[in-house]
């Protein structure tokens, strides 16, 4: 008997004939001689209505009690799942969060997970039940506070619970067919991924791809848990996530695929004294606003001036605050001004066989040229290339780049839902 944890997104439970859709899964699932565990989101937009809602009644709501209303999703997905379950014949037992020993910080909106103690969920799984979780949430045990995991949340609650209880895999129910070589909405020839690593996925995460959130993928990868991405509209066989421990890999190819952001923006401090100490301080001042900074160029600086320029990207919801620290220091500090911008896009180019393969870069950036698309930025690592481009010129990057490195599939992808989650 394996042990299978399924995480099913929102678009999978949007509305009744989905959540029935779904139960019957899980049923076959089960019924298969499986133990089941179940991680749900909340249906369709519910999340972002309730956030809208709260909105309305206060221009600043409270981190606690905001998270105290959106947990209010997973928990009706969560019921009307057993529900469903039950009328197909067999029993099944919903829990919050909290009930299934998710324990966290006490950041609320954002925590993190500090401990799992699925002792109630095992107890289900011991008596034949198929035992439902709410994603997204989880329990502080000083302050006694219900907690929210943020973005991704719901996938990392389902990696957790798959490496507290040792299953066999954790897979992953969206509404495309598995991981693709881009985003089939953006790139419809992108075709599907059959297998990929757990670094390339967390490059491909941290990009932009948003088939998996880089939480999920990085608690995965340390944990040695094997993701399974799959389809909740049929039965196709998905995209195995896996970790070098789980076997060698064949041939790599040059490129796994290509993510793109358009979330980021990018600030820019001017006219900086040219001396040593300056860009700690800068980001210095960036850290305390508990921002998260993802590209970084400095320019030379002129030697009639001895003034540099530092440009940075940073997810736009964290701008405004960035800014306004930024703008409190500079008497400080000493540099002119500040540029904002957020009307950049971002495309990353992923593959472990960079390493060893030359030309990347210049095939990238010709196709690019060729296009017409200028870069503003540019950023590597060892398994990626990433760019700053504008926005309104991203989607044909990504379909250029894409073309370009041969990845276009013959048949266009299908896409069942409308989110990718």
């Amino acid at each position: 008997m394996s042990l299978i944890v399924q995480k099913y997104g929102g678009s999978s439970v949007a509305n009744a004939e989905g959540i029935k859709r779904v139960a019957k899964r899980i049923v076959e699932t089960r019924k298969a001689g499986n133990e089941v565990v179940v991680v749900v989101s909340a249906m369709g937009d519910t999340t972002d209505e309730l956030v809208d809602l709260a909105e309305s009644v206060s221009p600043s709501p409270g981190g606690r009690e905001l998270d105290m209303l959106l947990t209010a999703g997973e928990r009706i997905s969560m019921s009307l799942l057993a529900m469903a379950i039950k009328s197909l014949g067999v029993e099944a037992r919903s829990y919050t969060g909290s009930q299934a020993g998710m324990i966290t910080d006490d950041r609320h909106g954002s925590a993190r997970i500090v401990d799992v103690s699925p002792g109630r969920v095992r107890e289900a799984l011991d008596v034949g039940a198929i035992a439902i979780v709410a994603g997204f949430q989880g329990f502080n045990r000083g302050t006694g506070d219900i907690t929210t995991l943020g973005r991704g949340g719901s996938d990392t609650t389902a990696v957790a619970l798959a490496a507290a209880l040792n299953a066999d895999v954790c897979e992953i129910y969206t509404d495309v067919d598995g991981i693709f070589t881009a985003d089939p909405r953006v790139v419809p020839s992108a075709h599907k991924i059959d297998r990929i690593t757990s670094e390339e996925m967390l490059e491909l995460s941290a990009a932009g791809a948003k088939v998996l959130y880089i939480r999920a993928v990085e608690y995965a990868r340390r944990h040695g848990v094997t993701l399974h991405v799959r389809s909740s509209f049929n039965n196709n066989l998905g995209t195995l996530v896996v970790n070098p421990q789980d076997g060698e890999m064949m041939e790599e190819p040059i490129i796994a695929g290509i993510a793109a952001d358009r979330s980021e923006a990018k600030i820019t401090v001017v006219g900086i004294p040219d001396i040593p100490g300056k860009a700690a301080q800068i980001f210095t001042i960036v850290a305390s606003t508990d921002a998260n900074i993802d590209m970084i160029v400095q320019n030379v600086s002129s030697t009639a001036t001895g003034l540099a320029d530092i440009s940075f990207t940073l997810p736009k919801s964290n701008g405004a605050r960035v800014l306004r620290a930024l703008e409190a220091a500079q008497p400080e500090v000493g540099f002119a001004s500040l540029q904002y911008d957020d009307q950049i896009g971002k495309l990353a180019l992923v593959g472990a066989g960079m390493r060893t393969n030359a030309g990347v870069s210049a095939k990238l950036f010709t196709a690019l040229f060729e296009a017409g698309i200028n870069i503003e930025m540019i950023s590597t690592s060892e398994i990626r290339i990433s760019v700053v481009t504008r926005a309104d010129t991203l989607d044909d990057a990504v379909r250029v780049v894409h073309t370009a490195f041969g990845l276009d599939a013959e048949q266009a992808a299908q896409v069942h839902g409308g989110t990718g989650r």
